[in-house]
């Protein structure tokens, strides 16, 4: 980490976030004593029971890392939780952050920068996500193969040249190998998935039914307010990522009359999953 704090300047915009990143990333490093982990993991709304499937962990608050955020949302809990899964050393976000709880890209991208520096080989990212394919029901775990981002670019700005290329590509931003693994295990494990396309809008209200009928039209299988930003930036790192959804409403535009989406549901929803979505997780790591 030395050998990028040597090209802080202060003054300058670019290495003012820099030294965020870097700061936050020596707290965490300090408080998991140097080791550098294998994968980092994200996990969305309702997800977080992974993070107690981690043995010999340690905790960290996000209130307590230098330069973070907090995060408000309704199933995130606001860890950085780090110990032993799969038989691999990993780092989790026990809840991410969000555009639409007034952050900029910087910081709701921050942590991801963070287990950079930390040394993470892979990134696995998760959400709970409305199924706007009428094929995919409450519970459905749905790969990400590809995804439509309508949330502001996290690259816009001086780019960070300490992390990636100005133009990064992204015509595999998730990882095919990965992807083909995960579909193995899960055929192995006795796990359903669907695979499709993941579209992020700002939110925090919930679309509505012209919106998804035009986000289906588009391309789209789910819809959330989150994880692109994420993987955009893990791929300006060059960092393989892999993606799941979990489908916690019927995201459709052919509703009942008394129909109402509600934030409740979608953690209950996810929760259910949640455990189908741990195993898989736990494998793939151990896989790699």
């Amino acid at each position: 980490m030395t050998g990028m704090q040597m090209n802080i300047k202060k003054t300058d915009i670019m290495d003012i976030r820099t030294e965020r990143i870097m700061k936050a990333a020596d707290y965490v490093s300090a408080a998991i004593g140097g080791r550098r982990p294998a994968v980092g993991i994200v996990l969305g709304s309702g997800l977080g029971k992974l993070a107690d499937k981690i043995e010999n962990k340690t905790v960290i608050p996000y209130k307590d890392i230098p330069g973070f955020p907090v995060s408000t949302a309704v199933g995130h809990k606001g860890n950085f939780i780090a110990g032993e899964l799969g038989g691999k050393f990993v780092v989790a976000m026990q809840g991410r952050f969000h555009y639409y709880e007034g952050y900029p890209m910087d910081l709701v991208t921050l942590p991801i920068r963070v287990m950079k520096v930390l040394g993470i080989g892979h990134l696995f990212v998760s959400n709970a996500a409305g199924g706007v394919n009428f094929d995919f029901k409450v519970g459905d775990l749905m790969i990400i193969r590809d995804h439509i981002n309508h949330l502001p670019n996290p690259l816009v700005g001086p780019n960070l040249e300490e992390f990636g290329p100005r133009f990064p590509d992204m015509t595999r931003p998730y990882d095919k190998p990965l992807i083909a693994k995960a579909k193995e295990l899960a055929q192995g494990l006795g796990i359903s998935l669907k695979e499709g396309v993941y579209f992020a809008g700002t939110g925090p209200s919930y679309e509505t039914p012209a919106e998804y009928k035009y986000f289906r039209l588009i391309g789209a299988d789910a819809v959330g307010m989150s994880t692109i930003p994420e993987v955009i930036v893990a791929r300006h790192s060059s960092i393989p990522v892999f993606g799941m959804s979990v489908i916690t409403n019927e995201a459709h535009d052919d509703y009942a009359e008394d129909y109402v989406n509600d934030g409740d549901d979608v953690v209950q929803a996810a929760d259910a999953a949640a455990d189908r979505m741990t195993v898989l997780f736990t494998e793939l790591i151990r896989s790699l």
